[in-house]
């Protein structure tokens, strides 16, 4: 006999995706396990709550969707076509559910769990690597999800939690941020070797005031920089080009498009000369950012702990 339920339990047509989902989801295996019985008494002994209780929210269950799922012979059941069609699906989320739970414990696991880690481009190239290369010296298995971007950008990917932790410029001050200043890097004037000031090894930044000027896209950190620091040496840098990563600036340079304010590159550049600038003080300070109150996996505190331990090493000389 097919089981007879009221209506009156039922979400209304207009209840949202959200709330059904709510409604279901605990009882989920519930419905998995005894349809796979195919009895009551043995569902509720694999799933260790008391046979009432599996039988109440079977009921509450098939009341929600406004569909019989079972039909019953005593403690014996058999899914009805809807059940059937409902177990097919109940079965694939509860094993996407197992899989995110295995997962996120694979991330947490202290010698092999996951960091996420964001910097910003200038420092892909050597000073990253090295970097995971000395933390993985003690902790061989731990993996990384690196990301490249610019300061603000991984800000914003902290704050959603796509990120653990990020090596960025400026030391962002915000209070839902905890930001530790770690290095700080000299910039350098970039000019074309064949510029009235290559001849030089240094020179004050007023003596570009007149140059044209290829800086990376506002907001961008060394963007802001460069800005702050023409200003503070007295003028408004004339902006030529704008791009998104400092070797494309160097080449913009190379090619007698402009000058630039630059950190040192990791290998050196033909076509351009490297002038330090003696005024104003021209460095960009580096710092580690995570997220205040956000709990981390033994990893993520193996390798933050690690990166404090670098506070003035970080960088080359």
């Amino acid at each position: 006999m097919v089981h007879e339920y009221r209506s009156q339990g039922r979400l209304s047509p207009n209840s949202n995706e959200e709330d059904m989902g709510l409604l279901l989801a605990p009882r989920l295996a519930y419905f998995a396990a005894v349809a796979r019985h195919e009895h009551v008494t043995r569902a509720a002994a694999e799933m260790g709550v008391p046979q009432s209780t599996l039988s109440r929210a079977m009921v509450r269950l098939e009341q929600d969707l406004g569909v019989a799922l079972f039909a019953r012979r005593g403690r014996t059941v058999s899914l009805t076509p809807a059940g059937r069609t409902f177990l097919t699906s109940a079965e694939r989320a509860l094993a996407e559910v197992e899989r995110a739970a295995d997962s996120v414990r694979a991330d947490a696991d202290p010698t092999a769990g996951r960091v996420a880690f964001g910097f910003l481009h200038t420092m892909g190239s050597e000073t990253v690597p090295g970097l995971i290369r000395a933390f993985r010296v003690d902790h061989p298995r731990v993996r990384f999800t690196l990301v490249q971007n610019y300061g603000e950008a991984m800000i914003e990917r902290l704050r959603a939690g796509d990120l653990d932790l990020c090596l960025t410029s400026p030391v962002p001050d915000a209070p839902d941020l905890v930001a530790r200043r770690i290095d700080e890097q000299r910039l350098r004037l970039v000019v074309p070797d064949d510029h009235r000031l290559a001849s030089r090894k240094r020179v004050r930044l007023a003596e570009a005031a007149d140059e044209t000027f290829v800086t990376l896209e506002p907001g961008y950190g060394l963007r802001r920089i460069t800005d702050d620091l023409c200003a503070e040496a007295g003028f408004k840098p004339r902006v030529a080009f704008e791009g998104e990563e400092a070797e494309t600036l160097r080449g913009l340079v190379a090619a007698g498009l402009g000058v630039a304010l630059l950190p040192p590159p990791a290998v050196p550049r033909p076509g351009v000369v490297e002038l330090n600038v003696t005024a104003p003080r021209a460095v960009r300070e580096i710092g580690v950012a995570w997220l205040d109150g956000h709990p981390d996996t033994a990893p993520v505190a193996a390798f933050k702990k690690f990166l404090l331990s670098k506070r003035g090493t970080l960088l080359p000389e």
